[in-house]
């Protein structure tokens, strides 16, 4: 693939990003492929993986504005993974993943699991715990939110888990 192609797919990836509130699997697994490929590239990689990261943090800065209407529609999303995830026995779903740059201190707090590490978060991942906290908690449903890759040793993506069963943390 030409590094044109990838640039564009990035930044359509990244474009498709931040038009939601919580990701499909399929722009998560997009944002993934992207991501690695342009650190595979040894020309641009590096700067490819960052325009795409910088890119994906001014989309999820943005607030989504939340109507009832949204709410219902991020229900119905929301279910649907979880349903999925459950008909295949799990007992987590990833529901977001993020840059550690939508964290104030780059995810520190949540990564020593400081009990007000919700208070570090900005943008859509905040809005994010709080639909969790408001709509998804009452019913039961558990969140585990964790650095998910650790590039060079340092805090990656964050990622946050709806979870049931035992797997409430």
């Amino acid at each position: 693939m030409s590094q044109s192609e990838i640039q564009k797919r990035s930044s359509d990836s990244a474009q498709e990003l931040g038009d939601e509130t919580f990701m499909s699997a399929t722009e998560l697994r997009n944002y993934m492929v992207e991501t690695v490929m342009a650190k595979a590239s040894k020309d641009a990689g590096s700067d490819q993986a960052e325009k795409a990261r910088e890119e994906l943090i001014k989309s999820l800065l943005q607030p989504v504005i939340v109507t009832p209407e949204k709410i219902a529609e991020v229900k119905r999303r929301v279910f649907g993974q979880l349903r999925t995830a459950a008909g295949k026995g799990d007992k987590e779903v990833l529901v977001m993943r993020f840059p550690n740059g939508l964290c104030t201190d780059k995810g520190r707090a949540l990564n020593n699991l400081e009990k007000g590490w919700p208070s570090t978060l900005i943008g859509r991942p905040l809005q994010a715990f709080e639909f969790w906290r408001d709509h998804l908690q009452p019913e039961g449903y558990g969140l585990k939110a964790m650095i998910v890759d650790w590039p060079q040793g340092l805090p990656g993506d964050i990622g946050f888990f709806l979870t049931w069963g035992d797997a409430k943390r």
